[in-house]
């Protein structure tokens, strides 16, 4: 490097050539070691932390303009007065409104350091002239937690969508309210949770295991071999316990879903897991950035490597796996899954067999439902037309709705979606170029309603709600309903 900076025939970005030497080494060794700008790990780090600094506020640009679709409860902008359907046209004295406004844009313009200030001007429907805030910013919750409430008298449900530094702390209060509605059995549903934090995955299977059992070790060649054992303060040792996952379950999801499995403490529904198993250490640069360098294999209580195999330096294979277990049927039957023998396990308390060699194979299979897709459905989910109709009825017929529904069990019971709204959505997508298709639509209609509804209910009351009525007649959901209430016919498969 120092003969290129000083005898290169062309001045030289050395910063550039440096990032690219290390994102090149580090992509011949495995997936999962990456380098990190010290721009992006702030942006990384936020999930994980569970909070970022900002003037909280769940936002949307609709027809360029900014709206503010909720406040974060309790946040900054909810204590000086700013409410749902708010427009913000200036920020700072800029104007914000009609200029094209990205994302991005907004994130850089509203985040900002805890303490610093910043002044919105709003316009308010059926208000006569603009209003002006002046807001501090905070730190923001970012929550790990999505929904947690009672499918039935007894069955509680509670839904992750990462392994951050307060995810045991959420998952407890949900378990608590739970109980009190009288709960006796739990579905953890950890589909699509992708992981994050070793030490919260650990925490939360330390709820379900009984005291000094295996959850995970790893095993290194350069790292201290090291052992993770729950302990006496399990929450939820005793109660049914369900666990759903899929191909977006990773790291500290099959971390949590493979101790449960290896102990027969529960029962694993749905489809076989991403299959991710290495241990990454941060390791800090000098200019701020980080690379995450593998240094370890997570194992499960019976030894299985949790993850899948991968070539030095094919990347792209990697992450296209997913796509073959489609394209070989995996997705549609367990019978495309193939183990050898070499790979097979025994669990540590029934002798059942389990398997290695990437990812958790649930104990229960179910298949990828497919009955309700075209592409009509597919262009309009991409193209985030449901998503933006909803934000526009909701802005029209805001106040109509808070009057009719004052709660989301009148909302569940009563709410319709009309085929007028169905014709105003067909005509939206039209207007934002996609053909209608009566062909598509007829096929998807049924699930377009379901998101509709749902999505319609997230904005009203909370994400909680959203996944109440999403999750109605969900395959993956029925089927753990069904074991749980039938008991005796799946008993064999967990420890009594």
């Amino acid at each position: 490097m120092q003969y290129v900076s000083s005898d290169y025939v062309d001045t030289l970005d050395i910063d550039n050539l440096v990032d690219d030497a290390i994102k090149e080494t580090l992509q011949n060794l495995d997936p999962h070691s990456v380098y990190i700008s010290k721009e992006d790990v702030k942006a990384m780090n936020e999930p994980l932390e569970g909070n970022f600094e900002g003037i909280g506020v769940e936002f949307n640009i609709l027809n360029d303009t900014l709206m503010v679709v909720n406040p974060v409860p309790g946040g900054p902008s909810e204590k000086v007065g700013i409410v749902a359907g708010d427009r913000i046209i200036k920020i700072d004295n800029e104007v914000v409104a009609g200029i094209g406004l990205k994302n991005s844009d907004v994130f850089k313009k509203l985040r900002g350091d805890k303490g610093t200030k910043v002044v919105v001007e709003i316009l308010r429907k059926n208000w006569p002239k603009t209003l002006e805030f002046t807001i501090t910013r905070d730190k923001i919750p970012i929550y790990s937690l999505d929904a947690s409430y009672m499918v039935t008298k007894r069955i509680g449900y509670i839904k992750l969508n990462r392994f951050a530094q307060k995810t045991e702390d959420e998952f407890l209060e949900a378990l608590h309210k739970l109980k009190e509605q009288k709960m006796k059995d739990l579905i953890l549903d950890l589909r699509g949770n992708g992981g994050g934090y070793l030490n919260a995955s650990v925490a939360l299977a330390d709820h379900f295991l009984d005291d000094d059992q295996m959850i995970v070790y790893t095993e290194g060649r350069n790292v201290p071999n090291t052992e993770y054992k729950s302990t006496i303060n399990g929450e939820f040792t005793r109660g049914r316990l369900i666990i759903l996952i899929d191909e977006g379950s990773a790291s500290a999801s099959e971390i949590v879903s493979g101790a449960v499995q290896d102990w027969d403490r529960g029962i694993i529904i749905g489809r076989r897991s991403f299959g991710k198993g290495l241990v990454q250490n941060q390791l800090p640069l000098p200019d701020g950035s980080l690379i995450r360098l593998t240094v370890a294999r997570y194992h499960t209580p019976t030894g299985r490597v949790i993850q899948k195999p991968y070539s030095s330096g094919s990347r792209k294979d990697y992450y296209s796996e997913l796509s073959k277990r489609y394209e070989n049927g995996e997705y549609f039957t367990s019978d495309s899954i193939a183990m050898p023998d070499s790979l097979k396990y025994y669990t540590l308390q029934k002798n059942k067999v389990v398997y290695g060699g990437g990812g958790i194979i649930p104990d229960i299979f179910t298949p990828f439902d497919t009955s309700f897709y075209s592409d009509y459905y597919g262009k309009m989910i991409r193209m985030g037309i449901i998503n933006q109709y909803v934000h526009s009825y909701i802005d029209k017929n805001r106040d109509e709705l808070n009057q009719k529904y004052a709660s989301f069990e009148k909302f569940n019971q009563n709410f319709e979606i009309t085929p007028s709204i169905i014709e105003e959505l067909v005509t939206f997508a039209q207007d934002m170029k996609l053909p209608s298709d009566l062909e598509g639509l007829k096929t998807s209609e049924m699930e377009i309603r379901k998101q509709l509804k749902a999505l319609i209910a997230q904005n009203l009351f909370s994400t909680n709600h959203y996944f109440q009525i999403v999750n109605q007649n969900n395959m993956a959901l029925q089927k753990a309903i069904e074991v749980l209430n039938s008991w005796d016919s799946y008993k064999h498969l967990v420890k009594e």
